[in-house]
């Protein structure tokens, strides 16, 4: 992995970030209302979701009713049938003016192609995003809300819901230590029975099932690998659907001694659904499958860091999606602890993305 430059960008851009986050206290509106105390003693963060009718929004936002660090402000979706589900789970329906008013920070849960506007207008209105992937069609749009985050002292969390999964820390750990030898090959699969009322949705954009699903292991394998030489897609449409959405899809990317190879499709019987991701290293392999519940096994050559020699199943800590990642917003917010991903491998992930779905 020769051309793999992560580690010198995520030193630097940690210190931008912490300076970041450290500032984006200060930077909240003094016109919020008081949120309540949490347990801790902390304040709560009011939080407003602006869309919910992406399939992610109902559960982060029972993560985010459940969670002592927020106080939920309220949901803007103009859908009557998401907004009823939303009321049934404890959320008041409000305006995107209330919204705006009352939230330090938004999360946008709305349809991909509403991603980038309803993204832009919170960063616009001074308020912290937590922004659903993928965040753009366009690379400029991504570049855009960066600026105006870094301009604007507010942080910027994109929703690739694996950011905190035990088992990917602890593989990117594995690489990053050496522990693996030198990696030579990752192979990632992904795969769903997506619903036919839902594949017109995914059909706006060329990369298909690539783009909305497969774009949860892109981030995994940029964050691991860096930014690839070359990609080399194969998009395809096998379901026997009136409609043009990539549905059958795999993509090799290449680094300078390393392959990455990842299959995705939307076809596949639910029960039967492929999620997986394996690391082969010179000194052994690592593979997570399935991705949840999280299960991981290494096999080494020899002992490194944790891992003895052999096949070994490795104990993961309990895990539940996007219960990290709200934790880790709130902890960024109070100036704590900056964000896992800094903005400049923000950037590498949503470019690799476009380039792998011959959007770019």
């Amino acid at each position: 992995m020769s051309d793999h430059n992560y580690q010198g960008i995520n030193r630097r851009e940690f210190l931008a970030s912490a300076t970041l986050a450290a500032a984006a206290v200060g930077a909240a509106s003094s016109s919020l209302p008081a949120a309540e105390t949490a347990p801790s003693g902390k304040r709560r963060i009011p939080i407003g979701f602006l869309g919910a009718c992406h399939s992610h929004a109902l559960g982060k936002l029972r993560v985010v009713l459940a969670s002592p660090e927020y106080e939920l402000v309220g949901v803007c979706e103009p859908s009557a049938t998401v907004a009823q589900e939303c009321g049934q789970l404890g959320a008041e329906m409000i305006s995107q003016a209330e919204l705006f008013e009352r939230s330090e920070v938004v999360a946008v849960e709305s349809a991909v192609r509403d991603h980038a506007r309803q993204g832009l207008l919170a960063l616009r209105a001074g308020k912290h995003v937590h922004l659903e992937k993928p965040p753009a069609a366009t690379l400029g749009e991504v570049r855009e809300m960066v600026t105006l985050a870094r301009n604007q002292r507010l942080l910027l969390q994109l929703g690739y819901m694996w950011r905190y999964h035990p088992g990917f820390a602890a593989i990117l750990e594995a690489v990053r230590k050496g522990w693996l030898g030198e990696v030579f090959l990752v192979r990632a699969a992904i795969s769903n029975q997506l619903a036919p009322a839902r594949r017109p949705e995914w059909a706006e954009f060329k990369g298909g099932s690539l783009f909305e699903l497969g774009s949860h292991l892109v981030d995994v394998i940029v964050r691991l690998m860096g930014r690839p030489r070359a990609v080399t897609p194969i998009l395809r449409r096998h379901g026997r659907f009136e409609d043009n959405l990539k549905d059958n899809n795999a993509v090799v990317l290449e680094y300078g001694s390393a392959l990455a190879v990842l299959t995705n499709t939307a076809l596949q019987e639910a029960k039967l659904a492929q999620r997986s991701f394996e690391i082969f290293g010179s000194n052994g392999t690592a593979v997570l499958c399935p991705l949840e519940p999280p299960a991981l096994e290494t096999e080494l050559i020899n002992p490194a860091g944790p891992y003895r020699k052999g096949v070994q199943a490795v104990s993961l800590p309990a895990y539940t999606r996007y219960e990290a990642d709200f934790a880790a917003l709130a902890r960024a917010v109070r100036g704590e602890r900056p964000l896992l991903v800094p903005l400049e491998v923000d950037l590498e992930v949503q470019e690799t993305l476009l380039r792998v779905c011959e959007m770019l």
